[in-house]
């Protein structure tokens, strides 16, 4: 009885801590894309303004947060240093990013890595490209499978149940008149030629070509793309963008294990 006791108690004592921790997340995830004030912080996260303000100074005083002005609070440099640290030690990203500097610097677009979280496409790597052309990902960021041009080369080996799944769950992030049928027939040229395209189902004014990067076991873990305007990206270029996007990702894919497919 006495360990239950004792078992009880350390439940106890942890429980205010882990909440502590999770409101102290909620507000690093409410200030993520933007500055903002203690008022504001609170009415996003539903916490009072005392706890708020409380967890705040703590965040400050670990470099968690900085200041913007008196008022307003952004990410601070302890984020910065903690996320570089991570992605040194990407071991994908460390062996993709000399190709794919060189793929930027050719096609002077931008261009991305990426890997599937869930339904979602968590985008690992970003280079901008020479045009001046602004495509609204970043690194750590997400965005819907379905809507890009990553995600789709990410799930160019699930099956049609999956791929049908999919469509019913985000089809209302793709242009009104597709249907699942319209889906399912663009997603099989996709697997069949080892590509995929974003055709503005992200953001209407922007294109992108990607390809996947399989692992020793030919599994898909990763997919890059290279994305620009469409006063950059016209149809024909695409085309002729699909054998160099697909070269850059076989070669990762090698040095990654994988056999020449």
């Amino acid at each position: 009885m006495a360990n239950a006791v004792d078992v009880g108690e350390d439940e106890k004592e942890r429980a205010p801590r882990s909440q502590t921790l999770v409101r102290g997340l909620e507000i690093l995830d409410a200030v993520a894309d933007q500055p903002r004030t203690i008022a504001e912080i609170a009415a996003m996260t539903g916490l009072t303004y005392s706890t708020v303000h409380r967890i705040v100074s703590v965040l400050l005083e670990r470099r968690f947060l900085k200041a913007e002005n008196p008022r307003e609070f952004s990410l601070g440099p302890r984020l910065i240093e903690l996320g570089f640290a991570a992605y040194s030690r990407t071991d994908l990203v460390r062996v993709a990013r000399p190709r794919l500097e060189h793929l930027a610097r050719e096609t002077r677009d931008t261009v991305h890595l990426a890997q599937l979280d869930g339904w979602e496409v968590a985008y690992l790597d970003k280079l901008r490209g020479a045009r001046p052309v602004e495509v609204s990902s970043r690194i750590g960021g997400r965005k819907p499978v379905i809507s890009t041009g990553v995600g789709k080369a990410l799930i160019l080996d699930e099956s049609e149940a999956a791929l049908s799944r999919l469509y019913q769950r985000d089809h209302h992030l793709l242009p009104g008149d597709m249907t699942e049928a319209d889906w399912l027939k663009l997603m099989a040229t996709y697997r069949a030629g080892g590509y995929s395209y974003d055709l503005g189902e992200d953001e209407p004014s922007i294109r992108c070509v990607a390809a996947p990067i399989r692992d020793a076991t030919g599994r898909i873990i990763a997919a890059i793309s290279v994305s620009s305007t469409l006063e950059y990206m016209s149809p024909e270029r695409m085309r002729d963008l699909v054998p160099e996007v697909q070269r850059v990702a076989r070669a990762i894919s090698a040095e990654l294990g994988a056999r020449p497919r």
